[in-house]
C-alpha cells in the first residue's frame, strides 16, 4: 500500500509542476484519504495539511494529539509527520515548509480560516482551488478503485431488486426512502449519502429528495440512491410505475432508456466528455422532449459521489481508460411526472463497462 500512496503523490507533484504550481496543500477529506489513507476522526478548526511539492519529502502536519492516529494510516510510511501542540502557531509550522512566494493548489473543502491563516503567515504566497487547477487529479481510477466501484454498484443493484418487491401504493416517499437506506446498509454500505424518492408530479424535480406525499396507484416514481461501500461510491437511478402506465409514460421511459443506451455506446477513449452529453441529448430532442432534459448527462464518481469528469456541453476533455462517471439522462414534465435512468460507467481500452447493471426496463410495483 505504501508504494501506491507514493506513486499517487509523485504523480500529483508532476501534474502540479506541469500546471505551473509550486505544489499542493491537501486537507482532510477525500483528497487526504486518496494520498495517505488518513481520515481524522473529527475535522475541526485545528490545521491538518499534507504538503506536496517538487524536490521535497511529503510532509503531513497534524495536531499533536492526532499524531498517533495519523501514524496508523495506510500511507503513513510514505510521509514525514509533524505535530503541533495547542498554544503553538500551526501556520508558522507550515510556513517553514512552504515557498514564501509559491503558488499552491488547495483542497476544495479546506477551511477558509486555515487558508486565511496561511495567507497571513506567507503574504507573498498564492492559492487556487484543487479542482480548478488539477481537475483530473483523482479522475482516472486504478484497477482496485474500479473494482471497489463495481462492488458498490452490484450492492446497489441488489437493493433495487429488493425495493421493487415492496408495496409502494399507500405509503409515503419518506417510508420508501427509509427502506432504501436500510437496504444499502444491509448490502454493505458504510455510509448512505442520498435516497431520492420522487413520485407523481414530484418526479419532475430532478433533486426532489422525499416528502410525506403518499404514493398512489398510477404514479411514476423516480428512485435515486447511493452512498459509500469500502470507501467508494454507488449512485443508481431507476424509474418505476405503480400499476399499469399510460402509453405516454411508457413512451417517455423508452426515450430516456434509448438516450441512456446511446450515450453508453458512445463511450470510448479519446471521445470528448461533452460528446456523451450530446449523444444523449440528441435522442431526447429528436423525440420532442429536449426542453425537458434540464441537467448534464453525468458526473465523475469515486471517493465522493460527485467529482470530475463532468459530461456536459463545453467539457472537451477526452475520455481516458479508468475514468468512472454516471450516465443519467432524464425527462421532466412539470406538474406531471419525471423519468431518469442512471448507471455508473468506466472507460475501458476500447469502450465502456457498466459498474451497475440492474434492468433498465420500466418495472411495475405494487
Amino acid at each position: 500500500m505504501t508504494d501506491l500512496f507514493r506513486h499517487r503523490m509523485r504523480h500529483a507533484v508532476a501534474q502540479a509542476a506541469d500546471a505551473g504550481l509550486t505544489g499542493l496543500l491537501v486537507t482532510p477529506g477525500p483528497d487526504l484519504t486518496y494520498f495517505t489513507g488518513y481520515q481524522p476522526t473529527a475535522i475541526t478548526e485545528r490545521l491538518t495539511v499534507l504538503i506536496l511539492a517538487t524536490g521535497v519529502e511529503p510532509q503531513l502536519i497534524v495536531p499533536v494529539l492526532e499524531r498517533p492516529d495519523a501514524a496508523e494510516a495506510d500511507g503513513a510510511a510514505a510521509v514525514s509527520i509533524s505535530g503541533w501542540a495547542d498554544g503553538a502557531d500551526p501556520y508558522a509550522v507550515a510556513a517553514r515548509l512552504l515557498d514564501p512566494e509559491g503558488v499552491y493548489a488547495v483542497s476544495d473543502n479546506a477551511w477558509a480560516l486555515q487558508l486565511l491563516g496561511l495567507q497571513q503567515a506567507l503574504p507573498g504566497s498564492r492559492y487556487t482551488s484543487m479542482t480548478a487547477a488539477l481537475p483530473m487529479l483523482r479522475a482516472v481510477k486504478d484497477a482496485d478503485e474500479v473494482e471497489r466501484l463495481a462492488s458498490a454498484g452490484a450492492a446497489a443493484d441488489a437493493v433495487f431488486e429488493e425495493i421493487v418487491g415492496v408495496r409502494f401504493a399507500g405509503r409515503t416517499e419518506h417510508e420508501i426512502g427509509t427502506e432504501l437506506a436500510a437496504l444499502l446498509r444491509a448490502h454493505g454500505h458504510s455510509q448512505v449519502d442520498f435516497t431520492l424518492v420522487a413520485s407523481g408530479p414530484n418526479g419532475a424535480n430532478p433533486h426532489h429528495a422525499m416528502s410525506e406525499r403518499v404514493i398512489a396507484d398510477g404514479d411514476m416514481v423516480v428512485l435515486d440512491f447511493g452512498g459509500l461501500k469500502d470507501g467508494y461510491g454507488s449512485d443508481t437511478t431507476r424509474t418505476v410505475h405503480v400499476g399499469e402506465p399510460t402509453a405516454e409514460e411508457r413512451r417517455v421511459h423508452d426515450v430516456v432508456r434509448e438516450a441512456q443506451q446511446a450515450a453508453f455506446e458512445a463511450v470510448r477513449p479519446g471521445v470528448a466528455c461533452e460528446e456523451i452529453d450530446r449523444v444523449a441529448r440528441d435522442v431526447i430532442t429528436r423525440a420532442g422532449y429536449g426542453e425537458h432534459f434540464i441537467h448534464r448527462t453525468g458526473h465523475g464518481i469515486g471517493l465522493t459521489t460527485h467529482e470530475p469528469p463532468y459530461l456536459v456541453a463545453g467539457e472537451r476533455r477526452p475520455l481516458v481508460p479508468g475514468m468512472c462517471f454516471s450516465i443519467e439522462p432524464g425527462v421532466y414534465l412539470p406538474g406531471r411526472f419525471g423519468v431518469r435512468i442512471e448507471d455508473i460507467v468506466t472507460v475501458t481500452a476500447d469502450g465502456g463497462r457498466r459498474l451497475n447493471d440492474s434492468g433498465r426496463d420500466l418495472r411495475i410495483v405494487a
